[in-house]
């Protein structure tokens, strides 16, 4: 009898024998999973780190979470567990979940405020802001909170390199807030509603010198104080005017009382 003959006796027998014992798992598959099988072996960190980074690098960002996920909650005290933690901020990034995304950087730089990514943490928080600014002609709240956190990285970690690439987008959104401002200044401009032009222009020139912009500021803010001369000369000339017709029409009515 050869040994797979062997194999399908065993089988008959313990099929038709008093003992008990999960004949489903015996009938799914090889005999020899029913005599030797074992439990599953648990991931190591190493291999579950490895997991997520290789679902993250096919855009598989959700399951990317759930395995990272899992690293932190089987092996919490682990030092990849950290990285784990970025591993899901990144996550959240890519998947454009960016108020995910901050709360998760917010939370490591809390957490670890000493570890060596904080930097990154920090540029990606500003990051979460910048990718959701929108056109020039609306609310620059976005604009205003990315360049907040890329500012406090800058003072914080003066000498990271990170800090180098958040100067530059600190630049980027004086710029994109310069062109919003200059947006509203030329809007009043063209409204002749000099004044208010005026004072969004000199808040450019002010605030956001060496953006680009500094000699269009300067055209449209000597253009904006001719205009505005122009308009309080007209102004007072037409009141001077309708003064002298109000003195003229109070002589002709004295005139006539007497």
């Amino acid at each position: 009898m050869n040994f797979k003959n062997i194999s399908i006796v065993l089988v008959v027998l313990l099929l038709f024998s008093g003992c008990s014992f999960d004949k489903s798992s015996l009938l799914k598959g090889n005999i020899f999973d029913f005599f030797f099988k074992q439990e599953p072996v648990k991931s190591t960190p190493e291999g579950l780190y490895a997991r997520g980074t290789t679902e993250y690098q096919k855009g598989s960002y959700k399951k990317a979470r759930e395995v990272f996920t899992r690293l932190k909650e089987e092996y919490p005290l682990h030092e990849l567990a950290i990285l784990a933690e970025l591993g899901i901020a990144d996550a959240f990034y890519s998947d454009k979940e960016y108020g995910e995304a901050e709360a998760a950087y917010r939370d490591f730089t809390l957490l670890h405020p000493t570890h060596e990514n904080v930097p990154y943490a920090l540029y990606q928080m500003g990051m979460c802001h910048f990718v959701q600014i929108g056109a020039v002609d609306r609310d620059q709240t976005e604009t205003q909170k990315a360049r907040r956190e890329f500012e406090r990285l800058i003072a914080r970690y003066p000498q990271s390199k990170f800090s180098l690439l958040a100067e530059k987008m600190v630049r980027e959104c004086k710029a994109k807030l310069a062109d919003h401002e200059f947006y509203v200044g030329n809007f009043y401009f063209k409204q002749k509603k000099y004044a208010a032009a005026l004072q969004r222009f000199e808040g450019i020139a002010r605030d956001y010198r060496g953006v680009g912009m500094d000699l269009k500021v300067e055209y449209y803010i000597a253009e904006t104080k001719a205009r505005l001369a122009e308009q309080e000369k007209e102004k007072k000339a037409k009141e001077e005017k309708e003064q002298a017709k109000a003195a003229a029409k109070a002589k002709k009515e004295n005139a006539k009382t007497h």
